[in-house]
């Protein structure tokens, strides 16, 4: 989409609101690389959103496979881990969210 009053200017929209961010971190997931190991559960909820490569987030029983520029909501009390699911290290932009 070009925002109003924008040229030559392209975005794409990633999430709409989820809930008050709480922190925010840039991953690094080198090939073969993820966690944690055994699924986990907590409080706050995640928006992953893929800068580079491919992931594969685990989500319960669903596996979700997402590309750059596409992003993924967690439900933090669903047992989730994540990742890379391609031969290049990925880059994933992780935001927590309060439930």
């Amino acid at each position: 989409m070009t925002p109003e009053g924008h040229q030559g200017f392209l975005a794409k929209k990633l999430f709409n609101e989820m809930g008050k961010i709480q922190w925010g971190a840039i991953a690094y997931i080198e090939k073969g690389g993820g966690g944690p190991g055994n699924n986990h559960t907590h409080s706050d909820n995640h928006i992953f959103i893929v800068a580079e490569g491919e992931v594969k987030i685990i989500l319960g029983d669903r596996e979700i496979v997402a590309g750059k520029d596409e992003s993924v909501f967690v439900d933090g009390m669903i047992p989730h881990s994540i990742w890379n699911n391609s031969d290049k290290t990925a880059v994933v932009i992780k935001i927590s969210t309060a439930r």
